[in-house]
């Protein structure tokens, strides 16, 4: 069984190796480690049998959750560890009081889009050349109703332990 729960200083080594695995311009291991000391970050690692196999980090404003970063080891990638992620993240969420969701997803990431789409999100803009190290632009997505979509999937929720 996988677990989600927060992220902690010993899990910035692993985190920041998977880091390096899915994004072109990761963040730094010092970067990471800031959003520990971040007030209004939140990084939850998923475990299984004590090993991180994924994370992900959002940014709760109020009543609104930015998604800043998702990524599941290379290894681990095809089994819908994404999912029970990222549905852990919107019930993380919930509880720090945000009742919507926003996030920038690379224009061509057709794979992400799909997961955000399942989970209620809509395109709400484009950002220009986003990314700079590709010139890539961003679509903008929004879930307006966390609680609703939450509700919709909790057939997600059995599949993990939230702690």
């Amino acid at each position: 069984m996988m677990i989600v729960r927060p992220m902690t200083k010993r899990d910035i080594a692993r985190v920041y190796e998977i880091e390096v695995q899915s994004f072109r311009t990761p963040w730094s291991k010092l970067s990471l480690l800031g959003e520990l000391h971040n007030d209004v970050a939140h990084y939850c690692v998923a475990a299984e049998e004590g090993r991180v196999i994924g994370y992900a980090g959002m940014w709760v404003l109020f009543d609104e959750a930015h998604i800043t970063n998702v990524a599941i080891a290379p290894e681990r990638r095809g089994e819908h560890l994404g999912r029970y992620l990222f549905y852990g993240m919107m019930e993380k969420a919930l509880q720090y009081g945000a009742d919507k969701m926003t996030l920038e997803v690379r224009e061509t990431n057709v794979r992400a889009q799909n997961l955000y789409y399942s989970f209620d999100f809509e395109k709400q803009g484009f950002r220009k050349r986003y990314y700079e190290d590709t010139g890539e632009g961003a679509l903008l997505l929004w879930n307006q109703d966390l609680q609703a979509t939450v509700e919709k999937n909790a057939c997600l929720k059995p599949k993990f332990i939230l702690q």
